[in-house]
């Protein structure tokens, strides 16, 4: 994988990952799934995203199958912790349910995954105790905006927060006004979930809009392929896709190899131009 980021701890992982939402829940596609997941390991996509709440821990659970056979050290796994667990003992127990249908003994990321009613400083210490045990070697947030991100800094260890996962892809592009460029500033990694979006008809136009469809054709690529390489342009951002199939698995990995010029972001920006004022944060 060409394409990686630095996170604020030194840890180098690639900038293109794998989504697992809605994968594990149907018995049928099992099979399929693990392949997918494996066939992206194999193409460089190492950093592989799930969470507690997927499939009530199904994901988690086709994900511990699909690496059981993996080097761990080659892998780097994420997963996230539900609000109502964020907090005291509970956040232990969840994170260690976690690890068993993993079939690993730590995360190297666990993101608390939406805010609840936990102080953010309980949050916190939890998870700074977390990796002092050694059960996960980092810790991030999902589903921030810029004042949750302002009121984790003011806290004790706040600014060990290494990711903030959100919605992220050419149709959303709120966060760009204020909250992308103080998670620079502060150094938190963008992760973007759904960059190449979830259904419907924003999807559907991004997939047929004529200068997109242009560029794929100029880099004889699919066009889910410059979405995705679009996404990760700036160097500072994780994108996190979804497949349940290798082939689509693959195609997304190979928009590695794709390089948008400024002219081609100049392209994309007349049609999916940047926001000039501040935005709701935008959730799927």
């Amino acid at each position: 994988m060409k394409h990686k980021i630095t996170l604020a701890n030194g840890t180098r992982i690639p900038a293109l990952g794998q989504g697992t939402w809605h994968i594990g829940d149907n018995e049928k596609t099992r099979t399929h799934e693990i392949e997918s997941i494996q066939a992206g390991i194999a193409s460089g996509m190492t950093l592989i995203d799930t969470a507690e709440m997927y499939g009530n821990g199904r994901a988690e659970q086709l994900v511990g199958e699909a690496i059981n056979a993996i080097n761990r050290k080659d892998l780097y796994i994420v997963s996230k912790v539900l609000p109502q667990n964020a907090g005291g003992q509970k956040l232990e127990r969840s994170l260690d349910g976690s690890l068993n249908r993993l079939k690993t003994d730590y995360l190297d990321l666990y993101l608390y995954h939406w805010r609840g009613s936990y102080p953010l400083q309980e949050t916190v210490d939890r998870m700074e105790e977390m990796v002092q045990k050694g059960k996960i070697r980092a810790w991030g947030v999902s589903n921030f905006d810029i004042d949750d991100m302002e009121e984790l800094l003011s806290c004790r260890n706040g600014n060990h927060c290494m990711v903030n996962q959100v919605l992220y892809h050419l149709g959303s592009r709120g966060i760009e006004f204020s909250l992308l460029p103080w998670m620079i500033k502060h150094q938190v990694a963008l992760m973007a979930y759904c960059p190449l979006a979830q259904g419907g008809d924003l999807r559907k136009g991004l997939f047929t809009n004529p200068v997109i469809v242009k560029l794929a054709q100029k880099y004889k690529a699919d066009v889910s392929q410059i979405l995705l390489a679009w996404s990760i342009r700036n160097g500072k951002t994780v994108a996190i896709p979804k497949s349940a199939r290798k082939e689509r698995t693959l195609l997304n990995a190979a928009a590695d190899s794709i390089h948008l010029t400024d002219e081609d972001l100049q392209l994309i920006d007349s049609e999916y131009p940047a926001p000039t004022k501040k935005m709701h944060l935008d959730v799927q």
